[in-house]
């Protein structure tokens, strides 16, 4: 009696192919011949051969999931920014959202394509059934069918092809490369197993014949098959041998913009238009493939100082004495420009600075922790509204976020904060958030006083000393449409300032006689932001935030009420795919209440309640590169009347790679 050998061509690449397709691969993967009885020593070796070729297919196929084995999400309920090399330009807004969008991981320990491989049956998608043990079961497989007998000889012979659960085949139905590779590998065990039993009964000679005739009628494609498996080897080593790290990611984005501006302060000149830049690299590291280092360099050439001088806001005379906080400030614009406010040291335009640097790691199925030397609330709270994104989106500050996840410099755009918290998922709808920031956590000592009350590191010093803030976020999502997130901060700071930069009277909060700058201030802050997409296209998102601010010096008796909200809608896909637009209006940080002896407003000031009107549209040219034109207007801008009505617009050129 004649003994079987065969072997198995693996280096296929696992294209889509149609159902009946996968009879004739099959039959071209398995060219045989019979060899006399008496040579079972050639046999034992060439079924050992055939056993090794398989394994080998399993490996080529599951390939792509080695190279894809951890995701990390700053999404709605996960962690972190996408890492991928080729993330697409809206997915970069990621560098914006950041690693903003939420703290959570996602790694899914079961989601490798090896375990479909490891399959006894063809998986059809996920509604497959158990296996069919006639082809009579299949109601769309028909005997006039051309590839009838093949699929008869699969379906009662070997048993290793499965249907739907309507009991149709769908043989002209296109293929996944995993249905395929698991559909191949099925049979292939069964034909092992039939060989290695010597199960002469089963595999008869007119089935060898069968299968050399169709290997011959498909050699032309299987030949091309190979070659496209050659090339992607070629192309995967190509990959490797020049990928820049196998544990980190490079990201990043670089956006050019041009300025101008009308308005401002009474008497003043308008001033020239200026070009101004943001180079921002990211660098994604993962060590266990669940947790996450970031580390982010950033240059800039946006100019301010200590006194504000050169920085647009100070030309239309809106910035405030030092620092130059104002309402006019852009979104992707630092809090403190040309300057580092924790020695008052001042930064030269373009230098190279480190803007972040964070770490973030799960302890546990629902809690992960963080802990930065360079960090912002933005990395760890999600920011909910459809406006953030500072390369992509609004081109205000104020227009981008809660006032509330500002303050105390939770967002300078430039790692003023060292941070640590944590994120507890409670459930799929609701979680909480929590930090604490320190903005000097790196100075020992408190340097000497430049003015009363006002020392050279005037944020003070120390990881528990000087300026700090607590901050909370308890995050709720109703239904898939609805995003609601309410905020709380409480902040203590050496000088008298909220941190926020959104307005002039960011610093001086406190304004009367007996306060100064060098007045120490605690604040406690409220916020609520909600988001509600009534369609797939159009959104509508608003916040509120009250800020109650007290003298901490215990000199003075007196404390001040800021209040601030905003409203606006979103459009997605507008006009074309990939294109958004947003139309905001709101009221900026204003001072709403004033006990003991504060005041309203400092003295020479006309005091009106502000308004911030503005609209944007970004024009998507591809996948790394977009331009938005925008404008907004400020109404009593600082909120004094005698200041004009200031027109600020931009065109901001964006690249992401």
């Amino acid at each position: 009696m004649a003994s079987v050998r065969g072997y198995v061509k693996a280096n296929l690449l696992l294209t889509s192919v149609n159902g009946v397709s996968l009879l004739c691969l099959l039959a071209g993967l398995s060219p045989v011949q019979a060899i006399p009885a008496g040579n079972e020593a050639q046999y034992n070796t060439e079924t050992l051969k055939l056993a090794e070729k398989i394994s080998d297919l399993k490996t080529q196929a599951s390939y792509k999931a080695s190279n894809d084995n951890y995701k990390l999400f700053f999404s709605n309920e996960k962690l972190i920014a996408s890492i991928d090399v080729s993330t697409k330009q809206d997915s970069l807004i990621v560098n914006e959202k950041q690693q903003s969008t939420e703290l959570a991981l996602k790694i899914s320990d079961d989601s490798s394509p090896q375990s479909t491989l490891e399959s006894s049956h063809l998986s059809l998608g996920a509604n497959t059934i158990a296996q069919v043990t006639s082809v009579s079961q299949l109601s769309d497989v028909q005997p006039t069918d051309w590839a009838f007998q093949a699929l008869q000889s699969l379906v009662e012979r070997y048993g290793c092809i499965a249907g739907y659960p309507n009991g149709t085949y769908r043989g002209n139905r296109a293929m996944t490369r995993y249905e395929f590779a698991a559909g191949l590998n099925a049979c292939l065990d069964r034909v092992n197993e039939l060989i290695a039993t010597a199960t002469a009964e089963l595999v008869t000679k007119q089935d060898l014949a069968t299968l050399q005739k169709l290997q011959e009628e498909f050699a032309a494609e299987l030949a091309t098959l190979r070659g496209r498996v050659d090339a992607l080897e070629a192309r995967t080593a190509e990959l490797e041998a020049n990928q820049f790290s196998t544990t980190t990611k490079l990201n990043g984005e670089v956006i050019i913009a041009a300025i101008g501006a009308t308005g401002g302060a009474s008497g003043r000149d308008d001033p020239n238009i200026i070009l101004t830049n943001r180079v921002r690299l990211n660098l994604n590291t993962s060590f266990t493939g669940k947790d996450l280092l970031i580390t982010g360099l950033q240059a800039y050439n946006f100019l301010g100082g200590v006194d504000g001088s050169g920085s647009l806001q100070e030309s239309l005379g809106l910035a405030s004495p030092i620092l130059s906080a104002s309402s006019a400030r852009t979104s992707f614009e630092p809090q403190f420009p040309g300057v580092d406010p924790k020695t008052l040291s001042g930064i030269s335009a373009n230098s190279l600075q480190l803007y972040k640097l964070l770490y973030i790691f799960p302890v546990a199925d629902k809690l992960t922790l963080f802990a930065g030397t360079a960090a912002e609330v933005s990395d760890a709270f999600p920011t909910l509204t459809p406006f953030y994104g500072e390369g992509q989106e609004a081109i205000s500050r104020f227009a981008s976020l809660n006032p509330v996840v500002r303050v105390s410099g939770g967002t300078s755009g430039s790692g003023l904060a060292s941070a640590a918290g944590f994120i507890f998922q409670i459930s799929k709808q609701l979680d909480l958030r929590a930090l604490y920031g320190n903005a000097n956590a790196n100075i020992p000592q408190r340097a000497a006083d430049i003015q009363p009350g006002v020392s050279g590191t005037p944020l003070g010093s120390g990881v528990f000393g000087g300026s700090s803030v607590v901050a909370a976020q308890l995050t709720f999502r109703p239904s898939s449409s609805i995003d609601i997130g309410l905020n709380y901060a409480n902040s203590y700071h050496d000088i008298n300032i909220l941190g926020t930069g959104l307005t002039s009277s960011d610093i001086g909060s406190l304004v009367g006689p007996g306060l100064d700058l060098g007045t120490p201030v605690k604040l406690n802050s409220v916020g609520g932001t909600v988001t509600w997409r009534f369609s797939s296209k159009i959104a509508l998102s608003g916040y509120g935030a009250a800020f109650f601010v007290d003298d901490s010096s215990g000199a003075v008796d007196a404390s001040t009420t800021f209040t601030s909200w905003m409203a606006g809608i979103h459009f997605n896909d507008l006009f074309q795919q990939g294109n958004n637009a947003g139309i905001i209006f709101g009221q900026p940080l204003y001072r709403s209440d004033a006990d003991g002896q504060a005041q309203l407003a400092p003295d020479g000031a006309n005091r009106a309640v502000p308004y911030h009107l503005e609209a944007y549209y970004r024009f998507r040219v591809n996948d790394n590169l977009s331009i938005t034109p925008g404008a907004f207007v400020l109404f009593n801008p600082e909120s004094d009347s005698n200041n004009d009505t200031t027109t600020v617009g931009v065109l901001r050129t964006t690249f992401t790679f």
